[in-house]
């Protein structure tokens, strides 16, 4: 903001104060915890009135500002399920858009606090339209959809693509739910309109491929700003997003740089890998054994593993009404339980899919807060061993010691109970004590980071062989439940983990029918309808883009691009 806009907060009448009342109404528990998020005002373990009294200034700013744009470093709003309140329950719940994502990237043409002010006046009075009073005070995102050249071969338009999909973002329109990044940033596409953690990896792979090792370094330094602001990387730059993170791959996107630039990288951000270590850490040391704490597990014999998890327990603002729908239909839960199961699915990036799943069928069964995922811990796991470099390199070697540690008692523990005896590595539901029996291709995760025992890397391959190895490509589970992250479906990135991982183990000759059967997938589809999608039908004769879900099949497609890359380089032309 602004130095004139802060210097108006003082200024904000008792009358103005009103305002954002239904705010404070609508969700309880997430106003408590945007508000413990500032240093300004007191902690959410004060009762709602206090906090009422306490913060009331940095809420009625936030909302009742609007002309300025919103800076790199400058404070946030609140996400638009506290800026609007009843008019965001109404909005989500009337379905003005057919996808709840467009109201939260839509942008307010005046403070919120006026807006939510003039919805409380007009929504009772006769010939009240909702969609004409959104339509009047929103503006909603533009349409990012692009359209290429003709006659590209596929490697032309990947390449022709990235600067289609990159994004400057310094500033953010006020009140936005846009988070301002210092750098330049690739989006996925369609409906992803900013950045994604964990798809920027794979990415990054592609940039990398096509010599854009700036855009490789600004996303790394967009993350460094993001884990030294917020704590951690949130799922993706936007204040409804803050909550959680996403899968941690930000290690491997430090070592991808590493391996073109050196070890300066490691050096470089060692601090911010420290930072997000204890992020997913936090609360080890005191979660009692049998028990978990945020992203925390701490089994009964003392094994600290980790777990999906969400600051929140509230219907997800870009997926509201589905949320909702979802808890009504979970039968003796707390919906509070349902949301809280909802967001940590999202955290993990696979949502949703029949792994999260009590019965393996139905999304109303979610219980991913019970669940110890393998990719997760093989990914700390990585981790742990990159700062043990990391601090290799600045000859820190106490740090050294005790990171090997963390990685030596992970493993450990993946090896005990992150192994399926049916011959694969898989999750782990801790609060029934026993292996969830869901073949994916999470199960690759320990091969690609080097923590498998090289006798279960053989047999999980064979796994992989005879269960999931399909006629495009690698399917992502063994169950058809409608949910994207299920059959038929099959994902770029999993395909990338799954040949990193066979390789690593002397599995080339799998890795290679794996990748062509998916690039032959991407090839296709690119023949037909120049395009890139982000997931692809892998079973029967080859559908094209896959579908299921709560949103339709996206075009663009950030990591389907920087994966593609690489398949040609390792299998294009049959090689």
């Amino acid at each position: 903001m602004s130095i004139q806009s802060q210097s108006r907060t003082s200024a904000v009448s008792a009358s103005d104060a009103q305002f954002v009342e239904p705010s404070f109404q609508a969700s309880a528990s997430r106003l408590a915890w945007h508000l413990s998020r500032s240093r300004k005002c007191i902690t959410r373990q004060r009762s709602l009135t206090a906090i009422r009294t306490a913060c009331i200034a940095t809420l009625v700013f936030a909302s009742a500002s609007g002309l300025a744009d919103t800076q790199v470093g400058a404070a946030l709003p609140p996400a638009p399920d506290i800026l609007y309140g009843d008019l965001f329950v109404a909005v989500q719940t009337a379905q003005i858009f057919s996808d709840q994502k467009t109201f939260v990237d839509s942008t307010p043409k005046m403070s919120p606090a006026t807006i939510v002010q003039l919805y409380e006046t007009q929504k009772n009075q006769p010939g009240f339209s909702l969609l004409a009073f959104v339509n009047q005070y929103f503006t909603p995102p533009a349409d990012q959809s692009i359209t290429p050249p003709p006659n590209q071969s596929l490697r032309e338009h990947i390449d022709w693509l990235w600067s289609g999909l990159t994004r400057t973002t310094t500033t953010a329109p006020d009140n936005s739910s846009l988070i301002p990044l210092p750098n330049p940033y690739v989006v996925p596409g369609g409906r992803f309109r900013e950045g994604y953690y964990w798809d920027t990896y794979f990415t990054m792979l592609g940039l990398q491929e096509s010599g854009r090792e700036d855009l490789v370094d600004n996303m790394l330094d967009n993350f460094a700003y993001m884990i030294d602001t917020f704590g951690h990387i949130p799922n993706g730059n936007r204040t409804y997003y803050l909550s959680r993170s996403q899968p941690p791959f930000y290690s491997y996107m430090v070592e991808l740089a590493a391996q073109k630039e050196g070890n300066k990288v490691y050096q470089k951000y060692l601090p911010q890998l420290h930072k997000e270590h204890a992020y997913w850490m936090q609360d080890a040391t005191s979660t009692a054994r049998g028990s978990a704490t945020r992203n925390v597990v701490v089994l009964r014999d003392g094994t600290v593993l980790n777990r999906y998890w969400d600051e929140l327990d509230t219907p997800r603002d870009e997926s509201y009404i589905e949320d909702v729908q979802t808890a009504a239909q979970a039968s003796g839960r707390p919906a509070n339980e349902v949301y809280r199961d909802l967001r940590a699915t999202a955290e993990s990036g696979w949502d949703f899919s029949s792994r999260w799943f009590g019965d393996n069928q139905n999304l109303s069964t979610v219980r991913t807060t019970s669940i110890i995922p393998v990719d997760l811990n093989s990914l700390l796991f990585h981790l742990e061993t990159t700062i043990a470099r990391g601090c290799t390199i600045s000859r820190d070697f106490g740090c050294v010691a005790k990171f090997i540690g963390y990685a030596a008692r992970r493993a450990e523990g993946i090896n005990h109970y992150l192994w399926n005896n049916k011959g694969y590595y898989g999750d782990y539901d801790w609060q029934l004590g026993k292996a969830r029996d869901n073949q994916t291709p999470a199960m690759l995760y320990p091969l690609m980071a080097g923590v498998a025992w090289p006798d279960r890397a053989w047999k999980t391959a064979q796994t992989v062989q005879s269960v999931l190895l399909k006629e495009g490509g690698l399917t992502t589970s063994t169950y058809a439940t409608t949910q994207q992250w299920d059959a038929p479906n099959g994902w770029a990135p999993l395909h990338w983990i799954a040949i990193q991982g066979l390789k690593r183990y002397g599995r080339a000759d799998l890795a290679k029918p794996i990748g062509m059967r998916f690039l032959s997938d991407v090839e296709n589809v690119y023949k037909t309808q120049q395009k890139l999608v982000e997931k692809y039908v892998v079973e029967g004769a080859g559908e094209g883009g896959g579908g299921g879900g709560e949103y339709p099949l996206q075009d663009g497609f950030g990591w389907t691009n920087g994966v593609t890359l690489m398949l040609l380089d390792l299998y294009g032309n049959g090689q």
